[in-house]
């Protein structure tokens, strides 16, 4: 509302997708330059406090995604592992992509999910064609966690449209990727043919490979003092080599190799590992919802306190400054190739701290500040999509056979090139670039008005959907197309009748030329907020002190408009003043 009043007066033109919050700090320069030594140093301590204060926070922020990856694994990683071995759902692609995305929403981890997959698809257990839906519905699991991140700024409702809108842009890219490549793939096999001609061009010989480790060095001394997990139980679940009972936990660090009588080599215990739970004798469903909860309250309170430090670090000249300098563009004819940039240095900093979660879960607060802009998060968000394909070729690399090694690797260039001809499709023209953009932007829009539509669009979206398509897919071929065809026209009804209402209203009839006609609740999210969640009154409410107040600001910003040619933004005491409410 203030926003609306202040723009109606031409005194602050807001931007509620590219303004800084709380970017007006008043002269800080003329601060220094009249500040005595003593104060100077005091200032320079608290600066370098803030800087430690906030490296801290980051470190115990990736450490509690960590913790939360391995909770998950632990309540739901054995179903699966056990997912994985039936056949009747991989023989259906669509099943085989929910698949894929509701196992990388319960392990939190799609390099989990992805690694199982090549190595059934390295031991024969699973055809490469079968496996690629998979493939891609772990592709669209992996961005949950940014978008349970951007849950935490949901107190601030500027700064909720955009984080929100800055983490579903993934959601909205990996969607559209799918709609257009999995019916290709069906039919055409386009993956499948190009990834089997490179890996048979080509001269394969099994090398030793391990995955590089970088920022796991400086986690696991934390992590590892709380929880240790058996990481291939998972996977050898998958490939049947082990029983579905066996505890993902890891009791022992070191074992000996001792040969028996016989001349056999059997491992035996040596040192046991020693952490939090390392003695507790629980199941394993028991202590992942424990660390579950813990690691969702340490997740929560540091992502609050990040996004206080960072606002109060980044404010005035700095905030600017950092605004311009991540969303500028190269000058003169070379400034299309800046979004490229972007895409190269999200896919070196995923490959960096191997996770795509976690580097976009780290950029999403900053967006929601506006330091960041959609538009550039957007290529950062693809970046990553590549560079996390790079765990797959690590795991494929691990092959024992040239056979195994030449599948392993084909499935895990499945995986680069469905992430490559997205990029392809959804990024070099503007117009498909916008695309994703758009829709990140509409859901951004639609959380900020109706707070409670981001816990139904994540429950919905990772969990109920995938879970009822998944269920129906299970009933065979007549069955899902009995059920989804009529809905799939529904659908694309609905979304011709609003492009054309937009666009042409004129060559549609009256009755289609709004949507007015049908009943409230199937229209508009207002009718739930109104009857089921009761929010918009707290929000349009408010009492006449307020308005009083609200009405002396304004006034007070447009004298000082007049007599300062538009340096309204020069009082900050007035702009911080404003109530909460109506931002």
């Amino acid at each position: 509302m203030i926003e609306k009043r202040l723009s109606q007066n031409q005194i602050i033109p807001t931007d509620k997708w590219n303004s800084l919050v709380d970017s007006v700090s008043g002269n800080r320069e003329n601060q220094w330059k009249d500040s005595n030594p003593a104060a100077r140093v005091k200032y320079v301590l608290f600066v370098i406090g803030k800087v430690i204060g906030l490296l801290f926070l980051l470190y115990i922020f990736v450490c509690s995604l960590d913790v939360m990856s391995s909770a998950f694994r632990l309540v739901g990683g054995k179903i699966t592992g056990k997912a994985f071995t039936e056949g009747a759902i991989l023989s259906n692609p669509i099943g085989g992509l929910m698949l894929g995305l509701l196992a990388t929403v319960i392990v939190q981890s799609s390099s989990t999910s992805t690694s199982i997959v090549v190595s059934m698809v390295s031991s024969s257990i699973l055809p490469v064609q079968r496996a690629i839906p998979i493939i891609m519905g772990a592709n669209i699991g992996t961005s949950v966690t940014n978008t349970i991140v951007a849950l935490t700024q949901s107190n601030r409702r500027d700064e909720f449209r955009r984080a929100f809108a800055g983490a579903t842009v993934h959601d909205m890219f990996n969607w559209v990727t799918v709609l257009i490549l999995l019916p290709l793939e069906i039919i055409s096999g386009l993956l499948f043919h190009l990834t089997g001609a490179i890996t048979r061009s080509i001269s394969l010989e099994r090398k030793a490979s391990t995955n590089p480790q970088f920022l796991n060095v400086l986690t696991k001394p934390l992590t590892h003092r709380i929880i240790q997990l058996d990481e291939k139980v998972i996977q050898n679940i998958a490939l049947g080599t082990v029983e579905s009972n066996v505890s993902l936990i890891k009791h022992y660090c070191s074992y000996n190799n001792v040969t028996t009588e016989n001349s056999t080599s059997i491992l035996v215990p040596k040192i046991y590992c020693e952490f939090l739970f390392s003695k507790m004798s629980w199941p394993d469903w028991a202590i992942g919802l424990c660390l579950l909860f813990l690691s969702i309250i340490a997740l929560c309170t540091c992502l609050v306190l990040l996004v206080k430090l960072l606002q109060s670090m980044l404010k005035g000249t700095i905030s600017t400054v950092i605004h311009k300098t991540v969303n500028a563009n190269f000058p003169g004819v070379f400034h299309h190739l800046t979004p490229y940039l972007a895409i190269g240095i999200g896919c070196i900093f995923t490959i960096l701290v191997q996770s795509s979660s976690i580097f976009t879960s780290t950029l999403t607060p900053l967006v929601g500040l506006g330091v960041i802009s959609i538009e550039r998060m957007y290529p950062f968000t693809l970046g990553s999509n590549i560079g996390t394909t790079i765990t797959g070729i690590m795991a494929a690399l691990t092959a024992t056979t040239a056979l195994e090694l030449r599948n392993a690797l084909q499935i895990a260039l499945c995986h680069t090139f469905f992430n490559i001809f997205g990029i392809l499709i959804w990024f070099p023209v503007p117009f498909m670039r916008n695309v994703p953009i758009a829709l990140a932007k509409r859901l951004g829009e639609t959380t900020a008005t109706y707070r409670w539509f981001a816990i139904v669009y994540i429950i919905g979206s990772f969990f109920l959907i995938p879970l009822i398509i998944f269920a129906i897919s299970l009933a065979g071929g007549p069955a899902f197309v009995g059920v989804f065809a009529p809905l799939s026209f529904i659908a694309l009804f609905i979304i011709i009748i609003n492009f054309l209402q937009i666009h042409v209203p004129n060559v549609l009839p009256n009755l289609l030329q709004t949507w007015s006609w049908l009943p409230r609740p199937f229209r508009t999210l207002a009718w739930y907020d109104e009857h089921i969640f009761r929010s918009q009154k707290q929000v349009t409410v408010y009492n006449e002190n307020e308005e009083k107040e609200l009405s002396t600001i304004t006034n007070r910003i447009v004298e000082n408009n007049h007599s300062h040619a538009n340096k309204a933004f020069n009082n900050n005491d007035d702009l911080e003043k404003i109530p909460e409410i109506y931002t």
